[in-house]
Parts: structure tokens; sequence; C-alpha cells
């Protein structure tokens, strides 16, 4: 697929330079990856407590929609990892849609919060369509583009390594405080359940995602791609399926991504309710910033400790330490989810042991990618990102519906907008939905902890990926 008329990229050089760093993969992802973080929280809020649709079809509604949504999603990643794969340009072939996205995202953004006030009928498919714009297309093709931007960068294994940190940085750091800070202290309890102040707030994030697209576009470059050029076709879709179907590196960590997104995805679904029913009141501003701050403190350590011991240690035998002490950290605050120093506790041991998934994680992917080339003689990454994201994908959507069930079944009360004040207030929940917040906030990620450090067990590509990829130079060489 032949894209025309392209600017040219800032990042010339034949290694990574620091502009590409600072800019390409810590400033440049900040907008989309910040809006997707504040929605991944904040979405379903609005929808349960802005719209109040739990109830809606005896509370099927929101079970199914986000899980049907997540199935569309699931094809166009698909669709979009085979578009990908067929793209030839000067820039690449995954760095050209950023720009699409550029413009996609702020549009249908905006779209998710102006829901009409109207009749139920309308807002539902209101609901669908729009949901169905930002996830299925925008964020679609933001996403599969980004991901791949560590992988096509570079070879080098130090500066794939750095690129990872730096890009997990937006993803940790600088979204979080921004969703743990500034918005449980000062937007939520002003925003309450007021839709037009949703709509205002929302617009501000969606549109800043703008610029800041356009920045990643420019300050990142496929070394990768480059260094392939025209001589590779793209292969048909089932000689590339029979190559990483039959790659156990390749679904070990498509594995690993399923746990640790339905374990992560019913946390953050589940944080704000939590905290607001089960250990603190209705958005009392203190009660969920202490939650995400004091449990978030490991992930500015992890800025300058995980990699040096990723370096040394290897980054499969990190991470599989870290979630050794993520299951310890979640069993304590399970024990007690209702003190708050107890919590708090739990969540800072929780936290130290993600350090490793947050910031290594993507060098570890572009490691198995290396290695499906090294084995098969070609590179198949659209393919291999598009059925990794699908399989994420349709998690984040069990996770909500599953939540939204629960929620309605356990008899989930919605705030209420006092008009005569303009103040929300929230009611007192019942034990069974307190219940329902505890296990998904605190208790299922144990388990999924369990899961993850017996899969990592078995993904050992690390070991020999430095022969592989000298392999790999020699045949390009000859």
């Amino acid at each position: 697929m032949k894209m025309i008329l392209l600017p040219a990229g800032k990042a010339t050089g034949e290694h990574v330079g620091k502009k590409e760093q600072w800019l390409g993969y810590l400033v440049g992802p900040i907008g989309a990856l910040l809006l997707n973080a504040v929605l991944a929280t904040y979405l379903n809020v609005f929808y349960t407590d802005v719209l109040k649709l739990t109830g809606v079809w005896g509370g099927a509604f929101l079970m199914a929609f986000p899980i049907v949504s997540k199935v569309i999603d699931a094809v166009t990643n698909i669709v979009m990892g085979q578009i990908i794969d067929r793209t030839r340009t000067k820039e690449g072939k995954a760095r050209p849609w950023l720009l699409l996205s550029a413009i996609l995202l702020p549009v249908t953004g905006i779209l998710l919060f102006t829901v009409p006030r109207a009749s139920v009928t309308v807002q539902v498919i209101w609901v669908l369509l729009s949901y169905n714009l930002f996830y299925s297309i925008a964020f679609t093709i933001y996403n599969m583009s980004h991901t791949l931007m560590v992988p096509l960068s570079t070879r080098s294994l130090k500066e794939r390594g750095s690129l990872s940190v730096f890009n997990n940085i937006s993803a940790v750091m600088v979204s979080g405080i921004i969703v743990a800070l500034i918005f449980p202290m000062v937007v939520m309890p002003a925003l309450g359940v007021d839709q037009t102040k949703w709509l205002f707030v929302m617009s501000i994030l969606s549109v800043l995602a703008f610029p800041l697209t356009l920045i990643e576009y420019f300050y990142t470059k496929e070394r990768v791609t480059e260094e392939i050029g025209d001589s590779e076709e793209a292969h048909p879709i089932k000689e590339q399926l029979h190559v990483i179907l039959h790659e156990k590196y390749w679904v070990v960590i498509v594995l690993y991504f399923l746990f640790y997104t339905l374990g992560s995805s019913l946390k953050n679904s589940s944080l704000v309710y939590y905290c607001n029913y089960v250990l603190g009141s209705y958005n009392d501003g203190v009660t969920q910033t202490m939650v995400s701050v004091i449990g978030g403190i490991p992930m500015g350590i992890g800025i300058f400790a995980v990699w040096p011991l990723a370096k040394r240690f290897g980054k499969r035998n990190v991470t599989l330490a870290g979630f050794i002490l993520y299951a310890i950290g979640g069993v304590i605050c399970f024990l007690a989810p209702k003190n708050m120093t107890i919590v708090l506790i739990g969540q800072f041991i929780k936290n130290i042991g993600g350090l490793p998934c947050a910031y290594v994680c993507a060098a570890l992917f572009a490691d198995v990618l290396d290695h499906i080339e090294w084995k098969c003689g070609f590179r198949c990454d659209g393919l291999a990102i598009s059925i990794n994201s699908v399989i994420t994908t349709v998690a984040v959507g069990v996770a909500n519906g599953m939540l939204n069930l629960c929620m309605s079944f356990a008899g989930y009360k919605a705030p209420e907008l006092i008009e005569a004040t303009g103040e929300t207030v929230g009611y007192v929940q019942n034990a069974a939905t307190q219940n329902v917040f505890t296990f998904f906030f605190v208790g299922f990620e144990v388990l999924t902890a369990l899961i993850l450090i017996l899969l990592l067990r078995y993904l050992n590509v690390e070991k020999n990926i430095e022969r592989e990829q000298a392999e790999i130079k020699a045949r390009k060489e000859q």
C-alpha cells in the first residue's frame, strides 16, 4: 500500500538520538496515552453515574456492549495489522498511520461525551457508535502504530531498552500523575455527574492528543524497516499465522498480555468505585489520591532502577521476581480492604513488583519479534501485534462487562445531582456491591500474578537473542 506526500521525519541518524528519545518516545505519546488512561478509569463512571445506564435491559446492556464492541475492535486490529504490513513508504510502514490517528483521536474522543439528552434508546445507540469510532478505529490505528515503534526503531538491545523506558514513562508516570493526582483531588469533585462539565474537560484532553501525536510522528524512525527495504514482500497471512502460532515464545507472551490486561483492566475500572464506596467516601478528593500516589511512588523510582537490573539479571527474570512481590502486595490489601494503612502498604509493595512489567515489557516483546524473524526468515510484525491486540482488547471488554454485570446484580445505586445546589450526592452501597469492588480491585490481580509467574518461566527468549540478531544482520549483508 503506497502513501504519498508524507512529511519527512526529524529523526535521521543511524542511531537513536536524544531528541528522538525525549520527543518521540516520551513527549509525543503523552497525548493519546493520557486520553486512553483517563478513559480507562473514568469512561465507565460516565456511563454508570452520569448517563445512569447500569439498569438498562436489566443490566445486560453495560455487560454486553463492551464485550461486543471489543470483538469489533479485535476485527479492526487484524485489518490494521495487515494494512501496516502492506504499507510501503519512505517514512516506514507504521509511522505514517500516526498522522491519521492524530486527526481521528480528538474528533472521536469528543464524540464519546456528546451523548444527547434524549431517550434511552437514542443514548444507547450513541454510546455504541461513539465508543466504536474511538476504540475500533481511531485508537486502534494509533495504538498499533505506536506499539510497533520500539521494535522497528532499532535492533540495538541497549537503545531498545532505553526507548522502552522512555515510552513507558509516558504511559505510567506522566499519565499516572494526572489520573492519580489531579483528577481525584480536583477534577472529579468538580465534575460530579454534570454532563456539560464532563464534556468540557474531556474535550480538552482529546484536543491535546493532536499536536502531541504529530510530535511522535516527526521524532521517530523505523530503522529496521529501512534495513529491510523493498526486498521483503508481505507474506500470505496463512503463512504468517502458521509461523507465529507455532512459536512458543510468541504464544507465551500473548498469554502474558492477556492475563495482565484482564487483571489490570478490572483494577482500573473498579478503582473509582472502590475508593468511593469501600475505602473512603464519595469523591472525597483524598482516598483515590492516596491509593494511586502512595502505591505509585515506586513507578518514579523504577525509572532509574529497573533497566540496570534487567541488564544484569535479564528482563524475564526481573519481571518474574516482580510479580512475586505483586502477588504478595495484593494479598496484603485483600486481608484488610477497608483499612487505609494496610491497603497503602500493600499497594506500595504491589507497585514495586509491577515495575519491570511497566518499563521493560516492550523490549521483551521486540526480542520475540526478532526471534521470529531469525527463525522463519521474514518479519510478521503487523499480524503478531494485531493478534496480540485482539486478545488484550477483548480482555478489556470482558473485564468491563464483568464489572458492570456484577454491579447491576449487586444493586449498585448511582449518585444523584441536586439541582438546587449543583452538588452531587453519593449513596452508601450495600455489602454485596462493596464486595464486588473489593474483589475486582485488590483480589483478582493476586490470581493473575500467579498465572504470570508461571508463564514467565517459559519466556527465555533473551538467552540467544544477540546471536540471532547477528545472524539476521549477516543474512541481510549477503
